[in-house]
């Protein structure tokens, strides 16, 4: 089982190649799902994949967001520089994205990533039949859930073991672009989930804000028994020495090695085992959003009780009972009975310098004495690659090192190089084969390690030890560069395919609509829309798949599309399409007649996909969901919270126990209905959640309060 680490930066990927990751996922500046992140300029790529090559680490792209047309064709150049210079892998989200990636590079290996909310072993297979050979499964499956999609397909799978949560479902988060037209599923993220709310009834807190996730080494094993590929650590903006230590951490349990994590004392916002047990009622922790450290002491009279060790030149944070943070220090003196300490311990009475005197709690921000023994591991490690060496010796030739490794593609790599001496016949004393195999496996300044060394050598024969070891170093070195230069591709013998832009051909617009019962369809039907659609699961979990409507013809989810039971299928808006290249990929899905756009989508975007086969649906009004989560948020089936800048938000728990977060100001671009006709819009759709049957008719009346959201501006 791999590790799959985050490497935000150049600091990030040294050390999760140092701490032992078998791969490393990174960003382009400018793409992927962590855009803010420092990432990589194309040229520190490539550097960066030569460093991990060279010590045998896959090197994963993460192009993880949606794309639009141009972005898509944009990226070919940097794709290609990548690719010819041994990129391994490419993690994608939108479908169309992938389709242009294995068009024009049919040989690069594509991954599913968690956003593609990939549940159950009937999606998983079908991402197998297009071509990925890797799927990362959603957070929010329990183990139970992961064991049967793993017993039911045979493509790749990666589970997420430690890092931030998100609280909706990855790819079916909209608050943050809807709010302020900065999109989660363009890396672009405001993390509205990490704000202050407020309930009707005076709750306040951080209320969607959710632990971070923290596997142990039972989850570990059971993922391990069960032939989960790899696992995943998030945490590309997180501190280097989080990522060395969060890495070596996982690599020491897939061993078998079980010890105590330290990483919640490099970054710590609470921490629990996520939805891996199923345990629904242990994913919120809405006192703090962010990391303050770990608690370490609660004060009394003066006084901090310890519960851990400290030390002279730890960072400590000083919180009241409400965890709101009062003051933020080093530890310069540590006080005990009197006495003037250099450390303390677990349980014992210190007085710490200025306490706050409404402080309650005592959080450790800096752990000094983890983060130096971090710091120098990093020293003196570095990854690690394995080669076989064997070793020719006999009196009156040459001698000659043969050296033998594999790259990243299962390739072997072999070199051969002699010395420019002939090998005499000892005077004195002779050299040995043991002698010759501990100087070829000195190999500590290098890249490699030896996993096997053989040496054949005439007896009575005699060779300089310096000698032997500069064959030893011409010969790693010479390895060195062919194994990197192994990975180099040359395919540019063909252009780029391209799906070309078709003029738009005007529609006449259908009037549809999605209910969640009987007295919104009466209600439509009376005033004369008989298009009508029901309300589907949106997330097909491995132990849900039984409970979906597949006579509904509404495909909320990859499974209810590929097993509807209709000959025409309306794909919903919230699988994500926004690009020509995404509607030519499901024309291999006979039965999808139309595929309402996604709500991120701008009428120029819109109109840049131009005339597809498949017919374009928008969804035209509907309270906009910001999140869909997993886990019934609140008790009351109906709740209002609202935001610090006095956005309110209706949270609703429907009919499947899931949490859906409504923005109360409705999507309304009825008044559009001729724009929408030009730009070759063939279905109008209306989606109606809590409304009434007499606020219904009133809209359906008057038209409503005009309100175009992303639909003018787009998202960033």
């Amino acid at each position: 089982m791999d590790i799959i680490a985050p490497a935000g930066s150049v600091e990030r990927l040294h050390s999760a190649v140092k701490a032992g990751a078998n791969e490393v996922y990174m960003g382009l500046k400018g793409f992927g799902a962590r855009r803010n992140a420092q990432n990589f300029t194309l040229s520190e790529y490539k550097e960066a994949i030569d460093y991990a090559h060279e010590r045998g680490v896959k090197v994963l792209l993460t192009l993880n967001t949606l794309m639009m047309d141009k972005e898509i064709e944009a990226l070919y150049l940097n794709i290609k520089a990548l690719y010819e210079h041994g990129l391994d892998a490419v993690i994608v989200q939108d479908l169309g994205l992938f389709k242009f990636i294995k068009d024009n590079f049919p040989s690069l290996e594509i991954h599913g990533s968690t956003q593609m909310t990939v549940g159950n072993h009937i999606e998983a297979n079908y991402l197998k039949e297009l071509g990925f050979s890797r799927v990362v499964l959603p957070r929010e499956l329990t183990f139970e859930e992961i064991k049967k999609v793993r017993e039911n397909t045979d493509i790749e799978l990666e589970i997420f073991v430690s890092g931030a949560l998100c609280i909706s479902y990855s790819g079916n988060c909209y608050m943050s672009s809807y709010i302020g037209g900065r999109s989660g599923n363009r890396g672009m993220c405001a993390q509205p989930c990490r704000k202050c709310y407020k309930t009707s009834e005076g709750e306040k807190g951080y209320l969607l804000s959710p632990k971070d996730q923290f596997l142990g080494m039972e989850e570990i094993q059971k993922l391990k028994e069960i032939g989960i590929d790899s696992i995943k650590l998030e945490g590309r903006m997180k501190d280097p020495n989080y990522v060395f230590e969060t890495v070596a951490y996982y690599k020491d349990l897939i061993e078998g090695i079980n010890r105590e994590e330290k990483s919640s004392h490099l970054f710590n916002r609470g921490y629990g085992k996520g939805y891996f047990y199923g345990d629904r009622n242990n994913i919120i922790n809405k006192y703090y959003p962010a990391s303050i450290g770990k608690e370490i002491g609660e004060v009394l009279r003066g006084e901090v009780i310890l519960k851990e060790n400290i030390v002279l030149g730890d960072g400590i944070t000083y919180l009241d009972g409400n965890y709101e943070k009062l003051l933020g220090t080093y530890i310069n003196k540590i006080d005990k009975r009197g006495e003037s300490i250099k450390e303390a311990f677990k349980g014992d009475r210190v007085i710490l310098p200025k306490i706050p005197k409404e402080a309650k709690f005592v959080f450790r921000s800096f752990a000094k004495e983890l983060n130096d023994e971090i710091e120098n591991k990093m020293k003196k490690f570095d990854g690690k690659m394995g080669i076989t060496m064997e070793f020719y010796g006999y009196m009156g030739t040459e001698p000659r090192i043969i050296i033998e490794g594999y790259n990243n593609f299962k390739e072997k790599v072999v070199v051969e190089i002699e010395g420019d001496w002939l090998i005499e016949p000892a005077q004195r004393k002779s050299i040995e084969e043991k002698d010759i195999k501990e100087k070829l496996e000195e190999l500590g300044e290098t890249t490699f390690f030896s996993l096997k060394t053989k040496v054949n050598i005439s007896e009575g024969i005699f060779m300089p030890i310096s000698k032997i070891k500069n064959l030893r170093r011409d010969g790693i070195s010479l390895f060195k560069e062919k194994l990197i230069e192994s990975y180099r591709r040359s395919d540019s013998s063909y252009d780029i395919v391209r799906e070309e832009f078709e003029e738009i051909i005007p529609k006449k617009i259908e009037i549809s609509a999605i209910v969640r019962n009987k007295n919104q369809k009466d209600i439509l039907l009376k005033k004369g829309i008989d298009k009508i659609y029901f309300h589907g699961m949106d997330v097909a979990r491995e132990e849900n798949i039984e409970k979906i409507d597949l006579n509904n013809p509404l495909g909320t989810n990859l499974y209810s599309i590929l097993e509807n039971k209709n000959s025409q299928v309306t794909v919903n808006w919230n699988l994500n399409i926004g690009n020509r290249y995404a509607f030519k990929l499901l024309e291999n899905i006979e039965k999808i007649h139309r595929i309402i756009l996604s709500p991120e989508i701008s009428f120029k975007r819109l109109e840049e996909i131009g005339e597809t086969k498949i017919e374009k649906a928008i969804l035209a009004y509907g309270k906009p969901r910001g999140m869909y989560v997993e886990i019934p948020l609140f008790e009351k089936s109906e709740e209002k919270i609202e935001n610090e800048q006095g956005d309110i938000f209706t949270v609703i728990k429907n009919e499947f126990n899931n949490t859906e977060i409504l923005i109360d100001k409705p999507l309304n671009i009825l008044k559009d209905k001729k724009k929408l006709e030009k730009l070759g819009i063939s279905e109008m759709v209306l989606e109606f959640t809590n409304e009434t049957p007499e606020e219904i008719e009133i809209l359906l009346d008057t038209l409503g309060e005009y309100r175009n959201y992303n639909y003018e501006k787009g998202v960033y």
